[in-house]
């Protein structure tokens, strides 16, 4: 029987679903393209990462051999519409350059390494934060990894669930200790808690009153 914490998350995902329907996230053609995404969506809206996506299809730019050997000065010219374009082209690079040496870019090598380790590894590259190596290990590769952000942390401490001061990693934890370890229920979790966040949970003037989970609490 689950507990009453576990209860009452699975209360809120089937509020969130009931009144938003599926989420179908994280948008992108391939494990890749979602890597890519992961890491030009920092500090950007998702509008934006699309436009430097689309540059990068239109170049050919869209595989782990190109983006490792490609000029970052290109790279740079190319990604421009999301921003930050020459932090976020030493980060693609870096990150290749990682994906490269550690798994010859191949996909379903790194897609079999333990969660834990790989998790380790994407952490240990410069510009890979938690949101974004979490971002990659369940929206690219399928893992039961739970991914926070701002939405998740504004969301769980208004409804006193979570202390204000809480961090990255035990937010994680509070999701992952009360919940199955389920990809598909981490990916349209987190999805709907965007939705949530975007639509009624915001920062300035939140629309309580009509929140699908204004009864909820702790």
């Amino acid at each position: 029987m689950p507990s009453k914490k576990n209860s009452q998350l699975l209360n809120i995902y089937d509020r969130m679903v009931s009144h938003f329907g599926p989420s179908r996230w994280w948008p992108g053609d391939s494990p890749l393209e979602v890597m890519v995404g992961a890491i030009l969506t920092q500090n950007t809206s998702w509008t934006n990462v699309e436009r430097a996506i689309g540059r990068l299809k239109v170049e050919g730019a869209l595989s782990a051999s190109f983006l490792h050997q490609v000029d970052e000065a290109v790279l740079s010219d190319w990604i421009r519409p999301a921003g930050y374009f020459h932090i976020k082209a030493k980060r693609l690079k870096k990150f290749f350059n990682f994906y490269v040496r550690e798994y010859q870019g191949d996909f379903q090598t790194m897609q079999n390494q333990p969660l834990e380790k790989l998790r380790r590894q994407l952490l240990s590259v410069n510009g890979i934060g938690p949101e974004t190596a979490d971002s990659i290990l369940l929206y690219a590769l399928g893992m039961p990894t739970f991914v926070v952000d701002a939405y998740t942390h504004r969301i769980f401490s208004r409804h006193r669930f979570i202390d204000e001061d809480i961090g990255y990693e035990d937010l994680r934890a509070f999701f992952m200790d009360r919940l199955p370890s389920d990809p598909p229920l981490y990916n349209e979790y987190h999805a709907l808690l965007v939705r949530l966040g975007k639509t009624y949970c915001k920062k300035k003037s939140p629309r309580c009153e009509e929140c699908p989970l204004k009864e909820m609490g702790s």
